[in-house]
């Protein structure tokens, strides 16, 4: 205060009378905050005691909605909730005396819970400062009914899917279902029924997942319009001459280039009604030039951020942004690439050769493609081409002012709502809303074994053993990620894992780099086409083919794809550890 005193005669003692005034005034509010920390720091005890800290569990992830309690004996101090971040902050009652024992109690669903005492030093310096914090606090997990319940109704979940014996929306929203069911109406019955409220389960939907996915979902349907992909089609037999050799190279290409800018499923469903078409004008079998696509848009689509499903749930998990799946994947899928090319014109040799003879095909049926593979709406193209283009850049550069890639895929699909004035309805009724609803519901039962603690057991399993060795790691996750989705369609089994690499990229050396993030991408996307059922563009080409008389059964798909899922992911693999 003596401070303040001599600043108040400095200044105001030395300026006539009319001046004083408005000068008190001005330093009255410059001033303030001082006052207001000096006459504190004189009153001393009447500032509230705090204790602040973090929870943690075993695999030093931070526990959030922890109950924190502070008692001395049986009186109850003060209580808050751990935050995101696992921190806390516990207010003491102002003006009490701090009591020479105190103890804090914390408890939260599927954890043991605990209590820790304070040391009298603690105490000590607590009293001399009003503020303490407590050292780190780890949680063990505690499996309870809940946790098998929540375990089996994701591997029914993946199982129906597997199966085919439901819809994968379905049986996402089954699993979500039965979850809430148990939590609601079996807890009041038995505690340890409980899994997670809704409230909690909204927390593990990654809206920027939905949004990214719903606004290139309009994008495409505005493209879409315009023919420019059953054009591209056209134009690759064009371009081949009909050297059915050429055209398999060709078609992978294109449908790879797109995939790398279109979701995979969307991109085969408009390159395959044309390329069996075209097949079938040639006389040779459409699953030779089919199977070679799919492929493709598996391997190349890995090369973006919203190229496949699955980057688009690990870039928005790991914070891997659009640049950093160019530079770190495409030169490795440019290697799968020319080694799936060369795979596909080996295995499918006999089935390129047309059944006559090399005729090639007919004027009649070379103008009914043109018809079918024209442009219908160049104006929209030309407005969508500009559209598009600023996308990408924003994609590239909108990272360094942290401008989310869902961001960006909002304000593209409203520009081109608005510029090439569309039917509103009929463009938001072209957004695959079951999709939409299937990720929803995805996130919520992989949210589910979140919670109960499944996932950090199987993170601390796969750490026990790879311990701290980056590169036997690497080979786990990929040829893991690999292989199991054969079985386990890429989509859920990327977002039960993603959560096990995020351990493992903060306790291994040299992991930080997110690594792991992409031997997750080049697995669970190239390990896609070990098996009909590994990628949803799989099914959805296998469901278009058959309805034009061309079947695709698990077997024959197992057997061309398998080999595929080595070279590819072999290539991959090698290309990683050059680059990391």
């Amino acid at each position: 205060m003596n401070g303040l005193r001599w600043i108040l005669s400095s200044v105001i003692g030395r300026r006539p009378s009319g001046f004083r005034l408005p000068l008190l005034a001005l330093l009255a509010v410059l001033l303030w905050p001082w006052v207001a920390i000096e006459g504190t720091q004189a009153q001393g005890a009447g500032i509230s005691p705090l204790l602040t800290g973090r929870i943690r569990d075993t695999q030093e992830q931070p526990v959030f909605d922890a109950l924190i309690t502070a008692y001395s004996g049986e009186d109850v101090l003060a209580e808050a909730v751990t935050q995101e971040d696992g921190r806390y902050t516990l207010l003491l009652v102002s003006g009490d005396p701090i009591p020479d024992q105190i103890s804090l109690h914390i408890e939260r669903h599927h954890f043991s819970e605990m209590t820790y005492e304070l040391k009298d030093r603690d105490i000590e310096s607590l009293r001399q400062s009003n503020l303490l914090h407590t050292p780190i606090i780890t949680l063990e997990r505690h499996i309870t009914p809940g946790f098998w319940i929540a375990a089996a109704v994701f591997v029914g979940m993946l199982a129906l899917i597997a199966m085919g014996k439901l819809h994968n929306t379905l049986a996402a929203l089954l699993g979500t279902s039965l979850i809430f069911a148990v939590s609601y109406l079996g807890t009041p019955l038995y505690e340890g029924l409980y899994i997670f409220q809704f409230e909690d389960a909204l927390r593990y939907i990654d809206w920027n997942v939905i949004f990214l996915i719903m606004g290139m979902m309009i994008v495409i349907a505005v493209v879409e319009r315009t023919g420019v992909f059953q054009y591209a089609a056209y134009m690759a037999y064009r371009l081949s001459g009909g050297r059915t050799w050429l055209l398999v190279v060709i078609l992978m290409v294109v449908t790879g280039v797109a995939s790398a800018f279109l979701d995979n499923v969307t991109t085969m469903l408009l390159m395959t009604p044309v390329t069996i078409r075209i097949a079938l004008s040639l006389g040779i079998n459409p699953l030779a030039l089919l199977m070679p696509e799919v492929m493709a848009s598996n391997v190349v689509g890995i090369s973006t951020l919203v190229g496949t499903p699955t980057n688009i749930l690990i870039g928005s998990y790991g914070g891997i942004g659009f640049n950093d799946f160019l530079i770190n994947l495409t030169p490795g899928v440019i290697v799968a690439l020319v080694g799936l090319v060369a795979y596909n014109l080996f295995i499918f040799r006999h089935e390129l050769r047309p059944s006559d003879g090399g005729a090639g095909i007919s004027e009649v049926l070379l103008q009914r493609l043109a018809e079918r593979g024209r442009i219908t709406e160049m104006d929209h193209l030309k407005k969508a081409g500009v559209v598009g283009a600023a996308m990408i850049l924003l994609f590239v550069l909108g990272e360094k002012v942290h401008l989310l890639p869902s961001v960006t895929a909002v304000m593209g699909a409203t520009a081109l709502l608005l510029w090439i004035k569309p039917d509103i309805e009929e463009m938001i009724e072209a957004v695959d809303w079951t999709t939409l609803v299937f990720f929803m519901t995805l996130f919520i039962s992989v949210g589910a074994i979140q919670e109960v603690g499944l996932i950090s057991y199987i993170a601390s399993g796969i750490g026990r053993f790879v311990g701290e060795n980056l590169s036997l790691a690497m080979l786990a996750v990929i040829w893991l990620s690999a292989l199991l989705s054969t079985v386990i369609a890429n989509i859920p089994f990327t977002a039960a894992m993603l959560p096990v690499i995020g351990y493992l990229s903060g306790s291994i050396p040299g992991a930080s780099s997110k690594v792991l993030f992409y031997c997750l991408s080049v697995g669970s996307a190239m390990g896609g086409n070990g098996s009909l059922i590994g990628a949803s563009a799989n099914m959805v080409t296998a469901g278009i083919a058959e309805r034009a008389g061309s079947s695709i059964t698990y077997m024959y798909f197992l057997k061309k794809g398998l080999p595929a899922l080595f070279i590819t992911v072999g290539l991959a693999t090698i290309w990683l550890f050059i680059r990391f």
